[in-house]
């Protein structure tokens, strides 16, 4: 087959010859002859000259014919496949399409199309589109980073002193029927998380003292099996109504139901959980609790000068997943432990979370970047051990952000509580935190304590006792992939254009202006200095989101809410969607330049992660997963098969992923997932460059590992 042509041209090829081959006559003869050598003139004029063409049009069975004058999309366009050539006539092909993919922007982009020619005046636009969506050459800035380690772009495996081992792979295409698949034989079923869940590296450890067993024990080589799924598992009920209920067969699990039934965190009716908005803290629901929170507090102001909160020991996270009603984003995480799935019903609910635990290591965010802690009922025993827990708190917190604090020792008087708040009180004056307000909320008959971390290092210079102590120089508070706790405080920027030094401007403005500490003398990611390289970066991922994944890929917006960035960069791709009722979970990888706290200061959130393993979140997670030149580079160092089975753990069910990379890479990926039995909804390449966007499956394979 030529390259260029789909399977839908040869087949009208063939149409057209059997209407010919009816009438013999030798005009009729000397006619086809004519038009079949302007035929083969066409095709191999569009092997050496693309014509104008969108990538994100409807798909080709959705478009009407090419006028006479012959406008062949370029070399390397691949829609899915038909099952064979004498296959149903396109009808066919329409209504099983229609079937599965029902978006508004698909109908769009249908009757656009259907236009029986494209107007001379449109032409340029119809170029600069393209360029804008996908970019050629001369815009290669924006896809390849061109800075690492020289210069601030420091990466965070430098900054933790964490050796990796540089492997490197045969990245050649692998056929799909290569792959045979089995699901994996794991005490955790289908909740299985590869890095949490490994009982052999678990039963081995010396104490579990320090909740060492919540903690990631990642397999030496990451699983190749599938997670199965739940029996009677459906398509998650869509936000907002998914914060009141999901269906139950999706998170079949009632510990939590019977350990905090009573205290109004979740129930089940029927087929459903149901999540009444409250809590053990905020009974009168959520809501109430978030503005009790500010008007003891007025200088909190959620969704303005507080955006970015971390909640510990989240629960089902019904904090955050009210937060989002006064614009503040919430990262609320909790241990996988005898609370049985409660960030997998926050996920299910559509509400961001992790599993995590303050255990013996950093948790994976920079310092000082979140606005707020929130904590309520929880039982972290801050006060000891010096305050290590406490401590690692101090070093996440923003200088001039809040703690806030609603357990049992802020407002009961019980012997055990009297002598906790005490010991906080104490620990909380040696770090120069500052109780701003102490109040008691007669509705929920709760109290919150609220205390501000300092903007500056007066009060550490005028300590007494210099107990916690101050960290040496040489400790990086931003490091923090496998990095131990440490019980000391580190010292507060004195440079007036270092980060810290002043609070972000008020949302939404901080999402879109670079923040005030990157300087123009440092060359940014992709090789510009740093403030135009963070712009160029956000304009190139509102023109890509506006022109292409909104419309021309045929997804139903409406069906996606939680979404991850598995190389954020500066969060362009999270920040053009701002507007959008959803969430990004921005990720950096440990190998690239450190620009998580750039994403932070922006208003939006995520960690760091080593995508060589699995990822502290459940199975079935997320909606959409975009993954831009991450691919390509993560295989220098760890086979890609085993990212995409990651890949496909954390994908529910009829979500999809978007991949930007190079040819070779879009093969090999391509090649993967047609193995895992993923539908490719399209795949693309200029350049050299490729897209490929795909969604998965219910599939799942009949045979276990062993």
């Amino acid at each position: 087959m030529a390259l260029g042509h789909t399977r839908l041209d040869v087949r009208r090829h063939q149409q057209q010859h059997a209407a010919s081959s009816s009438c013999c006559s030798a005009p009729g003869v000397a006619a086809f002859v004519g038009l079949c050598l302007v035929a083969v003139w066409m095709a191999s004029s569009a092997l050496v000259t693309p014509a104008d063409f969108s990538p994100f049009q409807a798909p080709l069975w959705r478009r009407a014919a090419a006028p006479a004058e012959g406008n062949a999309p370029p070399a390397a366009v691949r829609e899915e496949e038909a099952a064979a050539d004498d296959q149903e006539p396109p009808a066919a092909d329409r209504q099983q399409a229609d079937s599965t993919e029902k978006a508004k922007g698909a109908d769009k982009q249908q009757s656009a199309a259907e236009k029986p020619e494209e107007k001379p005046d449109e032409k340029p636009k119809a170029k600069k589109e393209e360029a804008e969506v996908f970019p050629d050459a001369k815009d290669a800035e924006l896809l390849n980073q061109t800075a690492t380690e020289p210069g601030p772009w420091r990466t965070q495996a430098a900054e933790s002193n964490k050796e990796t081992n540089e492997r490197t792979n045969a990245s050649s295409s692998v056929p799909a029927a290569s792959h045979s698949w089995k699901l994996c034989d794991a005490e955790a079923g289908a909740d299985y998380i590869p890095c949490l869940d490994n009982v052999e590296a678990i039963r081995k450890l010396r104490s579990d003292k320090h909740y060492e067993h919540r903690e990631r024990h990642c397999p030496e080589e990451p699983p190749t099996c599938l997670v199965p799924l739940p029996p009677g598992y459906r398509s998650p009920i869509r936000w907002p109504k998914s914060r009141e209920q999901i269906w139950y067969s999706n998170v079949p699990h009632t510990k939590l139901v019977e350990y905090k039934g009573h205290q109004n965190w979740v129930n089940v009716s029927g087929e459903h959980l149901v999540f009444p908005g409250g809590g053990t803290q905020f009974k009168r629901g959520a809501l109430h609790y978030i503005d009790f929170i500010q008007e003891a507090k007025k200088d909190v102001a959620w969704g303005k000068r507080t955006r970015v909160v971390l909640d510990v020991g989240c629960g089902v996270a019904s904090f955050g997943g009210y937060l989002f009603d006064r614009d503040a984003l919430t990262m609320s995480f909790a241990p996988k432990d005898e609370h049985e799935a409660q960030v997998q019903f926050a996920l299910e609910r559509g509400i961001p979370a992790i599993s995590a635990v303050m255990g013996t290591k950093r948790l994976p965010f920079p310092g000082g970047v979140f606005d707020a802690v929130h904590c309520a009922r929880c039982r972290v025993p801050w006060h000891i051990e010096g305050g290590k827990l406490l401590l690692e708190l101090n070093r996440l917190l923003r200088p001039g952000g809040y703690f806030v604090w609603s357990a049992t020792p802020v407002y009961q008087k019980l012997p055990e509580d009297v002598e906790i708040w005490e010991a906080m009180s104490a620990l909380t004056r040696s770090m120069c935190w500052n109780l701003v307000n102490k109040v008691k909320d007669r509705i929920n008959r709760v109290g919150v304590a609220i205390f501000q971390k300092p903007m500056d290092n007066r009060c550490y210079d005028r300590r007494s006792a210099a107990n916690p102590p101050l960290c040496g120089e040489s400790d990086n508070p931003d490091a923090a992939w496998n990095v131990s706790l440490q019980s000391c405080m580190h010292k507060l920027p004195r440079d007036p254009t270092m980060r810290g030094l002043r609070w972000p401007e008020e949302w939404p403005l901080r999402v879109e202006r670079p923040p005030y500490w990157l300087k123009s003398s440092e060359t940014g990611v992709y090789g510009k200095p740093a403030p135009e390289d963070f712009q160029a970066d956000y304009e190139h991922w509102k023109r890509v989101i506006s022109n292409s994944y909104m419309e021309g890929l045929g997804i139903d917006w409406s069906a996606v809410r939680n979404i991850m960035d598995m190389k954020a960069v500066y969060g362009g791709f999270a920040a053009a969607l701002r507007n959008m009722k959803v969430w990004v979970m921005n990720v950096v990888p440990i190998d690239s330049p450190d620009t998580l706290p750039i994403i932070y200061e922006r208003g939006l959130f995520g960690l760091y992660h080593d995508w060589c393993e699995s990822f502290s979140t459940y199975p079935r997670s997320y909606d959409l997963v975009h993954a831009n030149h991450l691919f390509s580079k993560i295989k220098k160092r760890c086979e890609v098969l085993g990212v995409i089975v990651e890949v496909d753990r954390i994908v529910r069910p009829e979500g999809r992923l978007i991949v930007r990379d190079d040819m070779e890479t879009i093969r090999e990926v391509e090649s993967i997932v047609k193995s895992l039995h993923w539908e490719v909804r399209l795949s693309y390449s200029q350049d050299n460059e490729g897209l490929l966007f795909v969604q998965k499956t219910m599939w799942r394979p009949n045979t276990s590992s062993s």
